[in-house]
């Protein structure tokens, strides 16, 4: 659930997930790049680790968004959010002595990335979440790779679908009526707050498609696109806040310490960690993470938050990440490495 700019599916995407300024061959060939001492390889945390911790924190970012709400104004939490994450991330910067991009159009590029990409699906989530519980936000997440496939048959050509991917697109819609329980007039569920959780996850692939055919192979490393996007979507957040929202009198702890964990572990930690993934194991293996994202959210959301949980909220999850697979599913020439 970064939200930056990898092309592979988020967070909350691959953050969140998506968080990330470049696409999956950038980070594959810089995979191919990178050489590691012995010595370095051994004290390197295994990537499974990683991966684990990467899936918990994405997972619980839907709980820290409906915990920030409790005491903040969603563009607040938002505004937040991507504050600490940059922070994060400018700190990596500042070690590994990376520059930001310097060419204007690179920058007008990466300001709609990060309106597609952050601002706007952060801000979305978190006002759906005012009004459904972080488990269904969570499960909604989860249709990213759908609408990147319906997307995906009239914007990339060189992507066309195949049988079982349109299969999967068919059968991830079907799980999404399932959670909303269609057979009963979508009763018990607001509508309002579903259909902005869902054009939340329609904003990833609209921002990856767009990153993909603007800023791929720009020549700037991952960490300084995305140290940039991260910046520009604080810039964006914080002079659309204050014309929504008033300054808090007050400043609630728990809300608080939700909204910098929502940033500097969600946000920007998880970039780092994901791109590292990437670099190690390839985007593949890497973009599982996905389907794993929404099983925690909805044990947080029970376990933590005390969230009912109605049967066919699993079983419309289960269908939703059976669908995302499908559309995710290559031939196996295409798969082949070389």
């Amino acid at each position: 659930m970064v939200g930056t700019m990898t092309t592979s599916a988020t967070p909350e995407a691959l953050p969140e997930a998506p968080v990330s300024a470049a696409s999956q061959e950038q980070a594959a060939a810089a995979s191919a790049t990178h050489q590691e001492t012995p010595g370095s390889a051994r004290r390197k945390v295994d990537w499974r680790v990683r991966f684990a911790f990467l899936s918990l924190v994405w997972g619980f970012s839907f709980l820290f968004i409906k915990v920030g709400t409790e005491g903040y104004a969603p563009f607040q939490v938002t505004l937040g959010r991507l504050l600490f994450g940059t922070v994060v991330v400018a700190v990596v910067l500042v070690v590994k002595r990376e520059r930001l991009p310097r060419s204007p159009r690179t920058w007008a590029h990466l300001s709609v990335a990060a309106l597609l990409l952050n601002a706007a699906p952060f801000s979305l989530f978190a006002y759906a979440e005012l009004t459904i519980p972080s488990t269904l936000a969570g499960i909604c997440n989860a249709t990213s790779p759908l609408w990147g496939m319906a997307l995906s048959l009239v914007a990339l050509s060189e992507d066309r679908p195949t049988r079982r991917r349109v299969a999967g697109l068919g059968l991830g819609f079907l799980g999404v009526l399932t959670v909303l329980g269609a057979w009963h007039g979508f009763s018990g569920v607001d509508a309002r707050g579903t259909a902005l959780a869902l054009l939340a996850s329609l904003c990833y692939p609209i921002g990856w498609i767009y990153v993909r055919r603007t800023l791929a192979g720009s020549g700037h490393s991952n960490i300084a696109l995305t140290g940039a996007q991260l910046l520009v979507a604080t810039v964006e957040l914080a002079v659309v806040t204050p014309l929504f929202t008033s300054m808090p009198s007050h400043f609630p702890m728990v809300p608080l310490l939700a909204v910098v964990a929502l940033g500097a572990l969600g946000t920007g930690l998880a970039f780092l960690v994901q791109y590292d993934i990437v670099s190690e194991v390839g985007p593949t293996t890497a973009q599982m993470v996905t389907y794993f994202t929404p099983v925690i959210a909805t044990a947080a959301g029970v376990a933590v938050l005390g969230e009912s949980l109605a049967w066919t909220t699993p079983v419309g999850a289960v269908i939703i990440l059976a669908g995302a697979a499908l559309t995710q599913s290559r031939p196996r020439a295409a798969r082949r490495q070389p």
